[in-house]
Order: C-alpha cells, then sequence, then structure tokens
C-alpha cells in the first residue's frame, strides 16, 4: 500500500514538473512606445535677395532731363528696342530704335517714356515704355578744400549748402568753417557753418544751382 503511494506521488511530480515546462511562459509587459521623432524643422526657403533698385533716385514727374544724363529706356517685351544706356547728347537727343532721334532733354522721364510710347505706336500695338534716370551728369555741384569726401555730386533734389556738406561727409580737423565759399557764376557767396548751425542769418543757407562750388578753406 506505501509503495503504492510513493509511486503515485512520484507520478504526480513527475507529470506536474512536465506540465509546468510545457505550460507557456508568463506573457512580458509591452514595452512602452516610443514618440515618433518629430519631424526636423525644415529650413526656411531662402528668399532671394531683393534687388536694389537701379537708377538715380529722381522724380519722374519732376526731374528735367539734361545733356550728358545717362537714360534707360525699356520696351516691354521688346528688348530689341529698348536702350538700357542711352546717353543724352549736347544736342539733347537720344536714338531710339524705329524712331530715330528723339528728343530728351528738356523734358522729364515720364514725357519722354510718352512721347516714345507714342512713336512707337505706329509700328506696335499698346507699346508700354518705362524711362529711368540711370545716372545724373547734366545737374552736378562741387565740393572742395578741407572736407572729408571732395568731388562732384549730383544735383538730383533740392539741396542747401548745410545738406552738401553733410553729404560729403562733414570737415577734416583744419577746416575753417566760418569763411566757407559757394562761388556761383563768378559770384562769391559767404556761408558761416557756425552761424547757420546755430539758427543765425539763415538766408546764407541757400539751395545749390548747377554748376555751384562750394569751398572750405
Amino acid at each position: 500500500m506505501r509503495n503504492a503511494i510513493v509511486v503515485t506521488a512520484v507520478f504526480l511530480m513527475v507529470c506536474g514538473g512536465r506540465a509546468a515546462q510545457q505550460s507557456p511562459p508568463a506573457p512580458q509587459p509591452a514595452a512602452p512606445a516610443v514618440p515618433e521623432k518629430a519631424d526636423a524643422p525644415k529650413p526656411a526657403a531662402e528668399t532671394p535677395a531683393t534687388s536694389k533698385p537701379s537708377g538715380a533716385p529722381v522724380d519722374a514727374k519732376a526731374y528735367i532731363i539734361g545733356p550728358e544724363d545717362v537714360l534707360s529706356i525699356r520696351v516691354w517685351r521688346e528688348p530689341e528696342n529698348s536702350c538700357p544706356a542711352c546717353i543724352v547728347r549736347p544736342d539733347g537727343k537720344i536714338s531710339i530704335p524705329l524712331l530715330g532721334e528723339v528728343q530728351a532733354a528738356g523734358i522729364t522721364p515720364e514725357r519722354l517714356s510718352l512721347s516714345i510710347a507714342e512713336g512707337l505706336q505706329k509700328v506696335m500695338v499698346h507699346p508700354e515704355v518705362t524711362v529711368q534716370v540711370e545716372k545724373v551728369n547734366s545737374k552736378r555741384y562741387y565740393i572742395q578744400g578741407e572736407i572729408n569726401r571732395p568731388g562732384a555730386y549730383p544735383l538730383v533734389i533740392d539741396t542747401t549748402v548745410l545738406e552738401a556738406l553733410v553729404n560729403a561727409g562733414g570737415f577734416r580737423d583744419f577746416a575753417n568753417t566760418k569763411k566757407i565759399v559757394v562761388l556761383r557764376n563768378g559770384e562769391r557767396l559767404k556761408f558761416n557753418y557756425h552761424e547757420v548751425t546755430r539758427g543765425k542769418r539763415m538766408e546764407q543757407n541757400i539751395l545749390l544751382k548747377p554748376g555751384d562750388q562750394i569751398i572750405v578753406p
């Protein structure tokens, strides 16, 4: 009887061990989900550098074209009939393809563009013309002497003597700013920088005219 009990116990132990070996392993806890990496921010698209407007800063409705000025004349979609660098001749005229000689001096860029467009209407349908002053050569004033940037300056807009001196970068160390002179057609016009900057005798601060020469002793 005892032997039967022992055999039975051994049998149960063996069966239990086999069952334990054959039982499926306990499920492992799922690994925590790793959040997907956000897409790296894409570099902003490079914006092409804005090109600086070409041409001298003149008012197309007010500036009067003169000899030796350099003009850019563009006919829309007609590059062969455009003129990117037309120099106004001493007689005040320019040469335009299909038109020949055209008077430019003495009128504004806006009026010249209309004049050219009117002429081109004989050979084109609704021509669009743009005239821009690329370089002002006909109207200049000059500064020389004890100034930081002597030389010729375009007289594009109304400019006073004081403004011209500022444009030229101010004075050198030994400049006599009380005895500045503006030469105009043989006339000597005195300018005292100290008086003008203190609000005295403001009539000295005249508007410059083409050809004026400012002398800083």
